[in-house]
């Protein structure tokens, strides 16, 4: 098990509300650093819930709280007067449906650079290439990086999706669902992107396919009725469960 030295972002005591609902029960977990953590669970468990309070995404939802805290880079994320903006700079997030804005391929990349205050062309145009590079796309849109980029197909939209996401420099990456609505081809193009990823970023991904957990995630986290049952590094999870209600979950006899 990791070391309390590389913990990037610590959870204890989380509870999350939509309105008088409890979403979120006492949640308390951590993620480390260079490490993939995946959360599994049968549909409306919080899941999706979770990972988005990791960079304030709920904070849209109207009639929504949470109590509790989630501490990353020192300080607790879910107090009131948190740099939201920053948060989300550092805490990337990569969506079930790949959702590319109507513009250019360069756009869609540049975009962030320039909103966060970058003006020096060459700067940018590195930053586009490296972020393609990283996305494992650069080789096949770098003639065409002045197409709209909703002509590309749907597993580069993600890896697009997820260059966006890389070029202003997030720590963490968060993963809701990403494969979802991807063949099998693309599927395993951002299996392979994520495992690559993690050298350099915390990566946490919500996944409703366990073995697609078991491929690509260090941890996993499985959530039943808001409430987290186990959390263990993914060998053990996958073969010697502690808990009766993930060995049922996992043997498929729920969810």
């Amino acid at each position: 098990m990791s070391t309390e030295n590389n913990v990037r972002i610590k959870a204890e005591n989380v509870h999350f509300y939509y309105g008088d609902k409890m979403a979120i029960k006492d949640m308390s977990m951590n993620f480390y650093d260079e490490k993939v953590t995946a959360f599994i669970g049968p549909s409306g468990c919080g899941k999706s819930t979770f990972i988005r309070m990791l960079n304030k995404m709920n904070d849209l939802v109207p009639h929504t709280r949470a109590e509790g805290s989630i501490h990353f880079d020192g300080e607790n994320i879910l107090e009131k007067g948190v740099d939201v903006v920053k948060i989300r700079r550092k805490v990337g997030m990569v969506f079930q449906k790949p959702n590319p804005f109507p513009k250019t391929i360069f756009q869609n990349i540049s975009y962030g650079l320039e909103v966060n205050g970058e003006k020096n062309k060459k700067v940018i145009a590195q930053a586009v290439e490296e972020s393609l590079v990283r996305a494992a796309l650069w080789n096949e849109v770098k003639d065409r990086l002045h197409d709209n980029a909703l002509r590309l197909s749907g597993g580069q939209q993600q890896r697009l999706c997820i260059a966006r996401c890389l070029a202003v420099a997030p720590d963490v990456i968060l993963f809701d669902e990403p494969c979802a609505s991807l063949d099998p081809i693309s599927t395993n193009k951002i299996e392979e992107l994520i495992l690559d990823l993690k050298k350099n970023y915390t990566i946490v991904i919500v996944t409703h396919n366990m073995q697609q957990a078991a491929r690509v995630s260090d941890y996993t986290a499985f959530m039943y009725l808001g409430e987290l049952i186990e959390f263990n590094s993914t060998d053990k999870m996958f073969t010697v469960p502690r808990e009766k209600k993930t060995e049922e979950y996992l043997s498929g006899k729920f969810g």
